[in-house]
């Protein structure tokens, strides 16, 4: 298996565990806040929809204008060589304010979203096609928040950011209960 095999797996394997995690939420479930600050599970699954979609834009858009020259490749990074915790140590304070593109706007059903999510799998595979391993590690599209990313912590982000939801989305599920219970 390459890296790029394995990366793919990963965030397979991330998304299929977040879409678990939330996919027999009831409705009253899917919508609770804990508090009014709070994003519900709806929300939180549309966001990681329009993160990722965004994120696949922007990396395909970067790679296509790498391959037709219309952009340097540079490897060159101040996150160089960097994993993914690394890097979201290093330049995340401890609570983000979403970049508005990836803010939950549209709301509906969770069944939407989850289907919405699990489809960009096959739009990353297709993406992954264009991408070969030695272009791993060039610059791709800064992220909002980080900056400089290469297309492998890019990658990396993705299944870094569907884990770090789906613990967000336990929490929401058991303070649910607890609050059912009182």
């Amino acid at each position: 298996m390459n890296t790029i095999e394995k990366l793919l797996k990963e965030v397979s394997i991330a998304r299929n565990n977040y879409i678990k995690t939330i996919g027999a939420c009831t409705t009253e479930q899917a919508e609770w806040k804990p508090s009014s600050v709070s994003w519900n599970i709806v929300e939180i699954t549309e966001h990681l929809y329009w993160a990722e979609h965004g994120g696949i834009w922007g990396m395909w858009k970067t790679i296509d204008a790498i391959h037709e020259n219309k952009i340097p490749r540079t490897t060159e990074s101040i996150h160089q060589n960097m994993t993914i915790e690394e890097l979201i140590a290093k330049t995340w304070a401890s609570k983000e304010q979403v970049p508005s593109i990836a803010a939950p706007r549209m709301g509906g059903s969770l069944t939407f979203w989850i289907s919405s999510l699990q489809n960009l799998q096959n739009i990353l595979n297709s993406f992954a096609q264009n991408l070969s391993e030695n272009e791993l590690r060039i610059q791709a599209q800064p992220h909002p928040i980080s900056g400089a990313m290469d297309f492998q912590q890019r990658f990396e982000f993705i299944r870094f950011h569907l884990d770090r939801h789906r613990n967000q989305a336990i929490e929401i599920l058991n303070s649910f209960e607890l609050s059912i219970k009182k």
